[in-house]
């Protein structure tokens, strides 16, 4: 989350006319993530989150990512649910952006995750997978493995200069992988998030509260998500270097936490290395191009992309589901 776009008095109070939530008491930007601006909004009748989506954002894909929203708040699964205007619509236009009104989700997002709160989102993960079982719609993985070459094409020469022999490991990640072919393995596929990161969660304590930030979510294999999730919370924190730790505790627990709901399948577990590395490529290769085309003095400061080959050459070195702890 972040603040690309101000919104004036004058604008915020006309937007609310349009709903039924009373007046603004407090209004203050989300300074964290970097897709869209997002406000914390406090009016006389409760907590709500206003998102204005900017213009990396398909607009087309905007009812996908409401609907599911919808879906999952309606079987009651924890999530920020989209309110409706007067005239029953949920998608509205602010400051010249789309935009959209969702319930507040109590917690915090863990800086450090513990075991604890891996296993949760273990479990929280599968739950939500459960809960879109059956959820009709679907969206095409645009950061899928087809859109990996285009990501880096042209950023050999940055890479070495972060680190040098970078490209090479790249380029052989690329190749096994496409040799691969991810997307031909029969797995079980559904809705996904496909950015589950620790700041995109909430836990109250060590308990899970809910998941945040559906704006990456596709249809893909699941096994996938939980390779992302791998990456994401079972890693010590780099600091951007290359050099990285894999927490085997916390990796146990998030495998253990997710078969708790929904049992991996054998092709899942065989897979899983394979995902893996996989999710931490294109981690990599998003965060690469966000390091060499952000420009100085923007509002949002991009990620080292150190942290994600280091995990890429982590996974490398694995052959099978027990080296994550499953």
């Amino acid at each position: 989350m972040a603040v690309y776009t101000q919104v004036s008095d004058d604008a915020l109070a006309a937007y609310l006319d349009e709903y039924d939530l009373g007046k603004a008491l407090s209004f203050k930007g989300i300074a964290e993530g970097v897709e869209n601006s997002n406000y914390y909004l406090e009016t006389t009748k409760g907590r709500y989150i206003l998102t204005l989506f900017e213009k990396r954002v398909n607009a087309d894909d905007l009812p996908y990512f409401i609907g599911l929203k919808q879906h999952l708040a309606a079987g009651g699964f924890p999530c920020p649910e989209p309110i409706m205007a007067k005239d029953g619509k949920a998608l509205r236009t602010l400051e010249g952006r789309p935009a959209v009104i969702v319930s507040f989700v109590d917690g915090l997002s863990p800086r450090s995750p513990n075991p604890a709160q891996c296993r949760g989102i273990g479990e929280g993960l599968a739950r939500m997978h459960v809960a879109l079982s059956d959820y009709e719609k679907t969206r095409e993985n645009s950061l899928g493995p087809a859109a990996w070459p285009r990501l880096w094409k042209g950023q050999s020469e940055q890479a070495d200069a972060l680190h040098p022999g970078l490209s090479g490991l790249i380029d052989e990640a690329l190749t096994d992988i496409a040799e691969a072919k991810p997307q031909s393995l029969s797995l079980p596929r559904g809705t996904i998030h496909a950015d589950l990161f620790p700041d995109n969660a909430f836990f109250l304590g060590d308990d899970f509260s809910g998941i945040i930030d559906f704006y990456f979510a596709c249809t893909d294999a699941l096994a996938y998500d939980l390779a992302i999730c791998l990456n994401a919370w079972a890693f010590e924190d780099g600091d951007g270097r290359m050099s990285i730790d894999y927490n085997f505790s916390k990796g146990a627990a998030l495998i253990a936490g997710y078969e708790n709901v929904r049992p991996l399948e054998p092709a899942e577990r065989e897979a899983l290395p394979l995902l893996a590395r996989g999710a931490a490529l294109r981690f990599f290769l998003t965060r690469m191009v966000d390091w060499t085309t952000t420009p100085e003095g923007a509002l949002v400061k991009p990620k080292n992309p150190l942290e994600y080959a280091a995990r890429l050459a982590f996974h490398r070195k694995v052959t099978t589901a027990e080296g994550y702890g499953a």
